[in-house]
């Protein structure tokens, strides 16, 4: 036997052990995300609600059903919490999301 087989775990030992430790640990760690986006879409669906009843009691009592100044705030707010370009992506995303139609 030489060194560098004296020391070299098998490749088959090798192949065989590590996926399966890397194939849970993905798996837990897919599952994480999956729970986190159920969690995120509810928050998201929440949210939409929310803000339609602000815009129809806006349009009832005569004002707009886009408060520009308070979308502003929220760009800002996304921005300082996720970095400016993501956070600001992020929050455009979600502004349009619950702006509605102006329909309903």
């Amino acid at each position: 036997m030489t060194t560098t087989q004296s020391t070299r775990t098998s490749p088959t030992a090798a192949a065989t052990a590590a996926p399966d430790t890397a194939t849970a640990r993905i798996a837990g760690a897919r599952q994480r995300i999956d729970d986190l986006d159920a969690r995120i879409v509810a928050l998201i669906k929440e949210r939409m609600s929310a803000s339609d009843e602000i815009q129809q009691i806006r349009i009832t009592d005569g004002g707009r059903r886009v408060d520009l100044a308070r979308e502003m705030d929220i760009l800002r707010h996304y921005g300082d919490a996720l970095g400016r370009e993501r956070g600001t992506r992020l929050a455009m995303t979600l502004l349009e999301l619950c702006r509605g139609t102006g329909g309903r």
